[in-house]
């Protein structure tokens, strides 16, 4: 099934430009679930973890700074990146131009609302979470 990015409306509660593409919500994914994200200069995702996911980033354009509990990792187009489950992590655009990352979480928590924790208070905390939708099975 496809989805195109300029079909979903972006989510700004945790900072950026976040769309998740592929999801149970979407296409009824049983694994993970996978999008985009984009950051102006100086943006960045609010610090929070995952309890039952891995995350694996991908560059696509840009200069972004991932920090993994307390290590910072510079990243460039083309680099990739893996966090491991329950780690915490930010990451933010240190770059003059914005930045554009693929992002893919799995497995999927048991539940939707259990499968993100938020670290720091989200720039946005007023608007809603991404809907990822489904559960594991």
């Amino acid at each position: 099934m496809k989805i195109t990015a300029s079909d979903v409306v972006p989510n700004r509660r945790r900072g950026g430009d976040i769309r998740v593409l592929l999801s149970p919500k979407t296409v009824r994914s049983t694994s993970g679930f996978m999008g985009v994200l984009r950051l102006a200069p100086g943006e960045f995702v609010a610090e929070h973890y995952h309890p039952h996911s891995e995350e694996f980033l991908y560059v696509v354009r840009g200069t972004l700074t991932m920090r993994v509990e307390d290590e910072s990792v510079e990243l460039g187009p083309g680099d990739g990146l893996m966090v491991p489950i329950g780690a915490r992590h930010r990451l933010v655009n240190t770059g003059a131009e914005e930045g554009e990352a693929v992002f893919h979480l799995s497995p999927l928590a048991p539940r939707p609302e259990l499968g993100h924790v938020d670290t720091e208070e989200p720039p946005h905390a007023h608007e809603s979470s991404p809907q990822v939708g489904g559960a594991r099975l």
